[in-house]
């Protein structure tokens, strides 16, 4: 196993699902193409959470893109870390926001956003987004690809 690896914690080993995000661990990697300007994407069709009010399901598409510096995030944990929001009860808006902000948190990296794209509740659905600045002028990002909501999906 290669030395940035080597304090990595849930990979590669048995791991339960966290019962919060604030027991979530997130882990990251040193970035061993720091210095060169590239996007890393994560794509979430499925993360869940529940109305703080009815206990009732909350299904979004979330996008994540990040311009990363000198840490990676590791992906299984990430997986840990949204599969942590299917018991925890939070609005559309703070649960998107949480997000980012924890990964700009844990990683500092050039710029990050974070699309929410929720479906409905109450006929309405709520598209949350959050970014650290403006878009970085020397690396390509992509659109990030859900439609407006039309049966998404």
């Amino acid at each position: 196993m290669t030395d940035i690896y080597k304090d990595l914690q849930q990979l590669g080993s048995a791991t339960t699902l966290p019962q919060s995000p604030e027991a979530a661990v997130l882990e990251k990697v040193e970035n061993p193409q720091a210095g060169i300007a590239y996007c890393v994407r994560f794509t979430a069709p499925e993360f869940t959470s529940l109305c703080p009010m009815t206990g009732q399901p909350d299904f979004a598409h979330l996008v994540i893109d990040y311009v990363p510096q000198h840490w990676l995030v590791e992906s299984k944990s990430l997986k840990l870390y949204l599969g942590s929001f299917r018991n925890h009860g939070a609005f559309h808006e703070d649960c998107t926001v949480s997000i980012g902000r924890r990964l700009v948190d844990l990683l500092a990296p050039e710029w990050l956003r974070i699309g929410g794209y929720w479906y409905p509740r109450g006929g309405i659905p709520i598209d949350v987004f959050y970014q650290t600045g403006p878009l970085p002028n020397n690396v390509w990002i992509p659109d990030q690809g859900v439609p407006p909501y039309r049966g998404r999906g």
